[in-house]
């Protein structure tokens, strides 16, 4: 009787010390079509996408916690021009930048948001330090843009973040509207960057990133900022980064809602996650996708747009890439 019970003591301690499958999955946001990405921007974002993959996955490698490597992800696709984040952020209607983005830790339920912050060169460190040196959630503008002060975060000047191609971009959304006052098909083509990770202590955590819609009203927020619409972390159950028409994501409180399907009604990830993105918002002609994985290093990368820009490693270290049904 005391073997047995030895015995199943170190069992259940070998399967607690058992390391998790370390899994780290990126978007570059959803609504890429292949009639307006050249060969030679699809490899340049390709490239982009899987440097960001690589210094993410290097963290969980090294024994980093999920929170670094959804941080190191996420900046690397800010500092790129190619992704509606950061540098290279879409412009309101007002011609300047206002970006949102918020980090979710799931072994504590801690999470951190900024919204509308403008000249911060990587709003999603911003994000973590409203969680990690405040006792808020979200902050918004120039309360945010002080913080990062405080925390003697980059800043950049204005004209940092603006490429020619989002210039270019909300010309051709005036002229297809005649005005910015509702968003048109060209200001749905999302870029929004985001980050999922499983590390190997089993603790999950999700990051999003975005400057949002082209030519959208100063002061408008998206999902990305918004706990359980935009990102979403609980250990045990699931991380979740999304992509799409905000307000949509807002409303159906997409992030959470995958997480509460496996949690409530013990549906699996992949499962949820294509019931809430190619049934549920289909049906409200809300286009997106989202990201996501669970406690075990499932995956799921769902969208019912043209296209996401998206990639995933796991423990074999294999890069994945992919931007269509490919």
């Amino acid at each position: 009787m005391i073997f047995r019970m030895l015995s199943l003591w170190l069992l259940s301690l070998s399967l607690a010390l058992a390391e998790a499958p370390i899994t780290l999955v990126l978007h570059g946001g959803a609504g890429v079509g292949k009639s307006t990405l050249t060969a030679e921007r699809e490899a340049e974002c390709r490239q982009v996408l899987e440097e960001a993959l690589r210094a993410g996955h290097a963290v969980l490698k090294a024994g980093g916690s999920s929170q670094e490597a959804v941080q190191t992800t996420v900046v690397i696709l800010e500092d790129s021009p190619l992704f509606n984040a950061g540098r290279g952020a879409v412009l309101t209607a007002a011609g300047t930048v206002e970006m949102d983005a918020s980090i979710m830790v799931g072994a504590t339920g801690q999470a951190g948001a900024v919204a509308g912050v403008q000249g911060v060169r990587n709003p999603v460190r911003l994000a973590e330090k409203v969680m990690l040196k405040t006792p808020h959630v979200l902050m918004t503008g120039r309360g945010a843009e002080e913080l990062a002060r405080e925390e003697k975060l980059r800043f950049e000047e204005p004209e940092w973040f603006i490429t020619p191609a989002q210039r270019a971009r909300l010309e051709r959304v005036k002229k297809q509207t005649g005005s910015v006052s509702s968003p048109s098909d060209l200001s749905l083509r999302m870029g929004t960057v985001g980050a999922v990770a499983l590390d190997a202590a089993g603790n999950l955590a999700a990051a999003t990133s975005t400057g949002g819609l082209v030519g959208k009203r100063a002061g408008r927020v998206g999902d990305s900022p918004l706990i359980g619409a935009g990102t979403y972390a609980e250990n045990g159950i699931c991380a979740v980064s999304c992509t799409g028409h905000g307000e949509f994501f807002i409303r159906n409180l997409v992030a959470y809602d995958v997480a509460a399907r496996m949690k409530y009604a013990g549906t699996g990830l992949a499962e949820a996650a294509e019931e809430i993105v190619n049934d549920k918002l289909k049906k409200l002609d809300a286009r997106g996708g989202l990201i996501a994985v669970d406690a075990k290093g499932n995956i799921s990368t769902p969208f019912n747009s043209d296209g996401m820009f998206r990639a995933w490693m796991g423990p074999d270290g294999l890069a994945h890439v992919a931007i269509f049904n490919e």
